[in-house]
Protein backbone atom coordinates (compact mmCIF):
# COMPACT_ATOMS: atom_id res chain seq x y z
CA UNK A 1 0.00 0.00 0.00
CA UNK A 2 1.13 3.54 -0.70
CA UNK A 3 -0.46 6.85 0.34
CA UNK A 4 0.41 9.91 -1.70
CA UNK A 5 -1.28 13.30 -2.09
CA UNK A 6 -4.46 12.08 -0.38
CA UNK A 7 -4.67 9.02 -2.65
CA UNK A 8 -4.34 5.43 -1.52
CA UNK A 9 -2.69 2.87 -3.79
CA UNK A 10 -3.18 -0.79 -2.94
CA UNK A 11 -1.63 -3.88 -4.51
CA UNK A 12 -3.83 -6.99 -4.88
CA UNK A 13 -2.90 -10.52 -5.86
CA UNK A 14 -5.75 -10.75 -8.35
CA UNK A 15 -7.87 -8.30 -10.38
CA UNK A 16 -11.27 -9.83 -9.51
CA UNK A 17 -10.51 -9.44 -5.78
CA UNK A 18 -9.46 -5.83 -6.41
CA UNK A 19 -12.72 -5.09 -8.23
CA UNK A 20 -14.86 -6.69 -5.53
CA UNK A 21 -13.00 -4.76 -2.84
CA UNK A 22 -13.42 -1.55 -4.86
CA UNK A 23 -17.16 -2.19 -5.28
CA UNK A 24 -17.51 -2.70 -1.51
CA UNK A 25 -15.57 0.51 -0.80
CA UNK A 26 -17.66 2.42 -3.34
CA UNK A 27 -20.93 1.14 -1.90
CA UNK A 28 -19.90 2.08 1.62
CA UNK A 29 -18.72 5.53 0.47
CA UNK A 30 -22.11 6.15 -1.18
CA UNK A 31 -23.91 4.96 1.96
CA UNK A 32 -21.85 7.31 4.13
CA UNK A 33 -22.03 10.12 1.55
CA UNK A 34 -18.21 10.13 1.51
CA UNK A 35 -15.97 10.77 -1.47
CA UNK A 36 -14.32 7.75 -3.10
CA UNK A 37 -13.35 7.41 -6.76
CA UNK A 38 -11.74 4.10 -7.59
CA UNK A 39 -9.55 3.18 -10.54
CA UNK A 40 -7.96 -0.17 -11.28
CA UNK A 41 -5.28 -1.28 -13.67
CA UNK A 42 -3.08 -4.34 -13.62
CA UNK A 43 0.49 -4.91 -14.63
CA UNK A 44 4.03 -5.17 -13.39
CA UNK A 45 5.02 -2.65 -10.76
CA UNK A 46 8.41 -1.62 -9.47
CA UNK A 47 9.24 -1.85 -5.79
CA UNK A 48 11.41 1.05 -4.60
CA UNK A 49 12.43 0.76 -0.95
CA UNK A 50 9.43 -1.53 -0.39
CA UNK A 51 7.01 0.95 -1.96
CA UNK A 52 5.19 0.02 -5.19
CA UNK A 53 5.79 2.44 -8.08
CA UNK A 54 5.63 2.55 -11.87
CA UNK A 55 3.42 3.27 -14.83
CA UNK A 56 0.78 0.83 -13.55
CA UNK A 57 0.13 3.25 -10.68
CA UNK A 58 0.07 6.26 -13.00
CA UNK A 59 -2.58 4.56 -15.14
CA UNK A 60 -4.64 3.39 -12.16
CA UNK A 61 -4.54 6.89 -10.68
CA UNK A 62 -5.68 8.46 -13.94
CA UNK A 63 -8.52 5.95 -14.24
CA UNK A 64 -9.67 6.94 -10.74
CA UNK A 65 -9.84 10.61 -11.75
CA UNK A 66 -12.38 9.65 -14.42
CA UNK A 67 -14.64 7.82 -11.95
CA UNK A 68 -17.76 9.27 -10.42
CA UNK A 69 -18.14 9.16 -6.65
CA UNK A 70 -18.45 5.55 -5.49
CA UNK A 71 -17.71 4.21 -8.96
CA UNK A 72 -15.05 1.64 -9.85
CA UNK A 73 -13.44 2.14 -13.25
CA UNK A 74 -11.05 -0.39 -14.78
CA UNK A 75 -8.93 -0.67 -17.91
CA UNK A 76 -9.54 -3.13 -20.75
CA UNK A 77 -6.57 -5.13 -19.44
CA UNK A 78 -8.45 -5.78 -16.19
CA UNK A 79 -11.69 -6.71 -18.02
CA UNK A 80 -9.83 -9.28 -20.12
CA UNK A 81 -8.23 -10.87 -17.07
CA UNK A 82 -11.48 -11.37 -15.14
CA UNK A 83 -13.45 -13.05 -17.94
CA UNK A 84 -15.75 -15.65 -16.43
CA UNK A 85 -15.73 -14.03 -12.97
CA UNK A 86 -19.37 -12.94 -13.10
CA UNK A 87 -18.38 -9.27 -12.88
CA UNK A 88 -20.14 -6.92 -15.28
CA UNK A 89 -18.81 -3.87 -17.12
CA UNK A 90 -20.15 -0.82 -18.94
CA UNK A 91 -17.98 0.82 -21.59
CA UNK A 92 -16.92 4.36 -20.63
CA UNK A 93 -14.86 5.18 -23.73
CA UNK A 94 -11.22 5.56 -24.70
CA UNK A 95 -8.92 7.81 -22.68
CA UNK A 96 -5.26 8.83 -22.66
CA UNK A 97 -4.08 7.58 -19.28
CA UNK A 98 -0.29 7.89 -19.23
CA UNK A 99 2.20 10.11 -21.02
CA UNK A 100 3.91 8.31 -23.87
CA UNK A 101 1.50 5.37 -23.77
CA UNK A 102 -1.43 4.39 -25.94
CA UNK A 103 -4.98 5.31 -25.09
CA UNK A 104 -6.92 2.79 -23.04
CA UNK A 105 -10.57 1.74 -23.11
CA UNK A 106 -12.14 2.23 -19.67
CA UNK A 107 -15.12 0.40 -18.14
CA UNK A 108 -17.32 0.88 -15.09
CA UNK A 109 -17.32 -2.31 -13.02
CA UNK A 110 -20.11 -3.77 -10.94
CA UNK A 111 -20.98 -7.02 -9.29
CA UNK A 112 -24.17 -8.64 -10.58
Amino acid sequence: MRIEDGRVFVVFDGPARAIRCGCAIGAEARRLKAAARLGLHTGECDMVAGVPRGVVFEIGSRVATLARNGEVLVTRTVVDLVAGSGLQFTDRGVHALAKGHKSWRVYAAREH
